[in-house]
């Protein structure tokens, strides 16, 4: 499962920067069936988590309505350089993740 992680190379300290994801995920609701009338079983990214040099600055829980390949943007206050780690639970309770470094200067 690949994700899209748009994280500012660099910001100047206490700059607020916009954070942006987006996770090639199908997010099946469970509802939709297959061209043989087979239910199309669920399989959705529950939840989703993203911390700032080890803190957790954004958190969502996801359910079926949500679109396919689900994009998210988010603001959070540069405060020293440090990793933006992307972290996400799938249907079948496998984490997945992603990072990129923010540098403050």
């Amino acid at each position: 499962m690949k994700a899209l992680l748009n994280v500012p190379a660099t910001a100047a300290p206490d700059e607020i920067v916009e954070i942006k994801v987006l996770i090639q995920h199908p997010m099946e609701t469970g509802f939709r069936t297959d061209r043989n009338g087979q239910r199309v079983p669920r399989d959705i990214i529950q939840q989703l988590f993203c911390d700032y040099r080890g803190e957790e600055v954004f958190r969502v829980q996801l359910f079926p309505a949500v679109a396919a390949n689900p994009f998210f943007a988010f603001t959070l206050r540069a405060q020293a350089t440090g990793e933006v780690v992307l972290r996400w639970i799938d249907q079948s309770g496998r984490e997945h993740r992603g990072a990129r470094t923010l540098t403050v200067a």
